[in-house]
């Protein structure tokens, strides 16, 4: 009776995964649809807890130790969620899909553990169960290794690294770990245990080199990708467990990671296996591709100045960047624009789906400061209507609204769809300096005779405006 319990509330804690990934597929549903999934896996967590048995109907031993995992895990996790900056929320998302990969990587070493740890040869594995083990351990290795390097180059604390013939050593590396992992398979040999520990060691070194040569301006593809990895090794542990829960949810993670990577190399214009190799925005080679033909004059203008067009226009489109979360000007930025909304100005953010250092980075940082989500407008619709803007203001934006892209074959970011801010009456950038962005290449936009240059830090520079605009 129990397990027909258990697996009731399996039911709906899977139905309630599927609702909040619908739910998080609009902005003013996103908070309903976490805190629906968030209850069906606390139901599940406590109903495997006090109600699951195994075969043998042995109940779950250890109590105290897995709730004293359980408070010790949320009491870190809420601490961190609250004081994380929006700057660094990329890095915090890197380094908690780590740990959903380290999770599904411990689990395999686990039951591998289990069997050596009472003498059974693991050789006398099912051969389904060995392989759905070793594959979850292998995508959790590399999702956890690529997790935690993809945080340190986030949070800079590591650089792009690369060196001669990389990319035909992880090929050839990543050869070696399916190789190895088939061996072990179907060898039945006695090396079988070590094999598979060779295999883990090589995943996480491979995870260590799939990430370090790829280019700052592809991390959010990257940090997309490594989740669908770690949803899919979540779906793995739900294979091996029998356990209908978390295979739904690891494949709901994995599915809609693998879709929002798709998309986001659609946003970029490239493919999956480009991104991977193509190391785009990884240092100095980058710079110098986009500099050299870059021609013309800076013209800066000074906050009065910027007051004056903006009070009297009719509509002005704002374009945020990662210099609007560095400086966290997103509330004095939707002061602004409730300040120009009191002037009848019409007033749109323009949002880039790779703006930022991850999917969807822009969206949360203006919901942060009450934004409407109604303003927040696509590329593919806003970008018609920059023609019939009077002005537009770039936050510490870069690459997304960079010309290059269309104008220049030699560009690193050729081909990648772009805020087409250029065609409006009066461009103001924004920016603490000329230094290139996170893809590393000079900016052709700054030297346009419509553009002006407003610099300055982003918070500052905006609460100077707003006071400029309140005077006229």
């Amino acid at each position: 009776m129990q397990q027909n319990f258990l697996q009731v509330i399996y039911l709906i804690g899977s139905i309630t995964f599927i609702a909040g990934l619908k739910y998080l597929g609009n902005a003013k549903t996103a908070r309903k649809g976490n805190i629906i999934a968030a209850i069906g896996m606390t139901l599940a967590i406590l109903g495997t807890i006090f109600l699951y048995e195994n075969s043998e109907g042995i109940r779950l031993q250890n109590l105290g130790l897995i709730f004293g995992g359980l408070i010790l895990g949320s009491l870190l996790g809420y601490i961190a969620a609250k004081r994380v900056q929006m700057t660094a929320m990329p890095e915090m998302v890197s380094l908690f899909n780590g740990m959903g990969g380290a999770c599904a990587m411990l689990i395999s070493l686990i039951e591998i553990q289990h069997f050596t740890s009472h003498g059974i040869d693991i050789n006398s594995m099912p051969k389904g169960e060995f392989l759905i083990i070793i594959i979850g351990m292998i995508i959790g290795s590399v999702s956890f290794a690529g997790s935690i390097i993809a945080w340190g180059k986030l949070s800079g604390k590591i650089n792009d690294k690369s060196f001669g013939l990389q990319q035909m050593i992880n090929i050839g590396l990543l050869i070696v770990i399916f190789g190895l992992a088939i061996l072990a398979i179907v060898s039945g040999g006695e090396y079988t245990t070590q094999m598979f520990y060779g295999v883990l060691v090589l995943s996480l070194l491979y995870g260590i080199l799939f990430v370090l040569p790829i280019g700052g301006a592809d991390m959010p593809v990257v940090i997309s990708l490594l989740n669908s990895f770690t949803g899919v090794a979540a779906a793995c542990g739900g294979f091996l467990y029998d356990n209908k829960v978390m295979l739904v949810g690891g494949i709901l993670v994995g599915s809609a990671g693998t879709l929002l990577t798709m998309v986001m190399c659609k946003a970029m214009n490239r493919s999956l296996i480009n991104v991977l190799i193509g190391n785009f925005g990884g240092g100095a080679a980058s710079a110098a591709a986009g500099s050299s033909s870059v021609q013309g004059t800076i013209k800066e203008i000074k906050a009065s100045d910027v007051a004056i067009l903006m009070k009297y226009a009719k509509k002005v489109v704002i374009v945020p960047g990662y210099g609007l979360a560095v400086a966290q000007a997103q509330h004095v930025c939707h002061e602004l624009e409730t300040l120009l909304e009191s002037e009848g100005v019409d007033v749109k953010y323009a949002i880039h789906p790779v703006a930022g250092r991850m999917p969807g980075h822009m969206n949360v940082l203006l919901a942060e400061s009450n934004v409407s989500y109604d303003k927040l407008i696509e590329m593919e619709e806003i970008n018609p209507e920059f023609a019939t803007t009077d002005v537009v203001l770039v936050v510490g934006a870069n690459d997304v609204v960079n010309p290059a892209a269309k104008s220049d074959p030699t560009s690193p970011i050729y081909g990648m769809p772009i805020l087409e801010v250029e065609n409006a009456v009066n461009v103001i950038v924004n920016k603490r300096s000329m230094k290139a962005g996170y893809a590393g290449i000079e900016n052709e936009l700054f030297y346009k005779p419509k553009t002006s240059m407003f610099f300055g830090d982003a918070k500052k520079a905006l609460t100077e405006l707003v006071s400029e605009i309140k005077s006229l």
